[in-house]
């Protein structure tokens, strides 16, 4: 395919989000329909809001979706080497309520955009992404689902009862050191007690990042991380159906 013929990459709007004195610099892809249409946050893994992130905007939006890919760093700053991460992601960490304010106040961001259902939103989220969309959920955001591909877990501010909106679904790795079985456990029994409606897939031969292709190329190579393309479609197909029973019904 000559460099004519190849199709052009839908450029991406910046959309910004303050939360507690930092500017947050998300991208949004939308679809080619005028009119309002439903929402999908996508929240990026410990490096940031890179490529991968853009990529299942873009995917999204061809799907008919409002796609926002979230920067919860600030800046819209990308880590290129994982030992970079620990001055981004540490902080949140290390305070739970901002990690949870942040991602509430990145959904009320996307809810209050003029081409956006505000009654039709859901999130998906990668890594730690995955956590930052379970912590949503915890918050009781109307979300009507939440997706964690290969992400944290755990929380010290678990779901109260009747607090989660939207159906969750967990897309987990048996090799995935970050996601060990009593966190999976842990968070079964989580997501029951509050009257969640969930499932947990676990895949038996998939490990940490498992739907990244570049996942452990290069720098990024660790051990429990690896690209898994069975598991990666797998999930997707599931998220896509997901996405369309709860936000086009």
């Amino acid at each position: 395919m000559s460099a004519e013929s190849q199709p052009q990459l839908q450029p991406l709007q910046i959309v910004e989000c303050e939360s507690s004195g930092t500017v947050l610099r998300g991208e949004m892809a939308v679809p080619a329909a005028p009119g309002k249409h439903p929402a999908v946050l996508v929240m990026h893994n410990a490096y940031g809001l890179g490529e991968h992130m853009r990529t299942v905007a873009r995917k999204l939006a061809q799907l008919g979706y409002v796609a926002l890919a979230t920067d919860m760093y600030g800046g819209g700053v990308f880590h290129t080497d994982l030992m970079q991460t620990g001055a981004s992601i540490g902080p949140l960490m290390k305070a739970p309520e901002l990690l949870r304010a942040r991602t509430v106040g990145w959904y009320e961001t996307l809810a209050a955009l003029p081409n956006v259902d505000r009654n039709r939103i859901a999130a998906i989220g990668y890594c730690f992404g995955g956590q930052c969309v379970l912590e949503l959920a915890r918050s009781g955001a109307d979300i009507k689902a939440a997706v964690s591909y290969h992400g944290l877990l755990t929380t010290s501010m678990p779901a109260q009862p009747g607090a989660i909106k939207g159906e969750v679904a967990i897309y987990t790795g048996a090799k995935d050191p970050f996601a060990p079985p009593e966190h999976v456990n842990g968070l079964r029994a989580e997501l029951s007690a509050a009257g969640a409606k969930y499932q947990i897939t676990e895949f038996g031969e998939a490990a940490h990042a498992f739907t990244d292709p570049d996942a452990a190329v290069g720098a990024a190579a660790r051990p429990g991380i690896a690209y898994h393309a069975l598991s990666d479609a797998i999930s997707w197909a599931g998220t896509v159906a997901l996405l369309e029973a709860t936000l086009n019904a």
